[in-house]
């Protein structure tokens, strides 16, 4: 393995993706929202259950249904929606000012520019948002309509890449999506977000920070870290 780079990185995340398919599956369908919606349930869902995050964006979105009603409504309307995800204030704060920017900028609310732009400049252009790092950038870009090529890696993903080696022990999730990205360049969208669904849905389970169920992983044979 070479860490995410090569024909040898290339196999490795093929061969998985193949390994992980029935653990995807069994995950159902992630939603396809708009890249505007996209962005707003990957901000509140920071370090916060899956149940519990979706939960607070359904709230946020029967109570306000369009961007320009939450961003009239102010970060304090927003936390009674969301209050219930982790670091709730901080969330509430950055969603309003984040859709300020984009409406600002933006005339609007459609980020459906983005699927014009090269991937780095999209990533970029998002990333300048307040509150928005990479894993929210490549989320707007890959899990909603824009269905663009690019890996989302949250803590459970960088976790899985991290103990098989794929990438080193100290990556952050920046290096991970753009080492398993750079090394699927044939991949659609599609691809990268089973191969995020997959992974996660591991590290949920198989794969957790406190245990691990080696013997009953499907990457048990390449994963550098396994206990036999």
């Amino acid at each position: 393995m070479q860490s995410g780079f090569g024909f040898c990185g290339h196999d490795d995340i093929q061969r998985w993706q193949r390994a992980l398919e029935p653990i995807r599956a069994s995950a159902g369908p992630l939603p396809r929202r708009s890249p505007i919606g996209a962005l707003v349930k990957s901000m509140i869902s920071g370090r916060t259950r899956d149940a519990v995050s979706l939960a607070a964006y359904d709230r946020l979105v029967a109570a306000f249904a369009t961007p320009a009603r939450v961003l009239a409504a102010g970060p304090g309307e927003v936390l009674r929606c969301i209050g219930a995800v982790t670091h709730a204030e901080d969330k509430a704060r950055y969603v309003t000012r984040a859709l300020g920017r984009i409406a600002a900028e933006r005339r609007g609310f459609d980020l459906g520019f983005l699927g014009d732009l090269p991937l780095d400049d999209a990533l970029a252009w998002l990333e300048r948002l307040p509150g928005v790092g990479r894993k929210v950038a490549a989320a707007t870009l890959n899990a909603s309509t824009l269905d663009r090529p690019v890996l989302i890696v949250d803590s459970h993903v960088l976790r899985v890449l991290q103990r098989t080696g794929f990438v080193r022990r100290g990556a952050e999730g920046r290096a991970a999506s753009e080492a398993v990205t750079r090394a699927m360049p044939e991949w659609q969208g599609r691809d990268f977000l089973d191969f995020h669904i997959g992974t996660k849905k591991l590290g949920q389970t198989l794969c957790r920070f406190d245990a691990a169920d080696c013997a009953h992983c499907p990457l048990r044979t390449d994963c550098r870290a396994r206990s036999d």
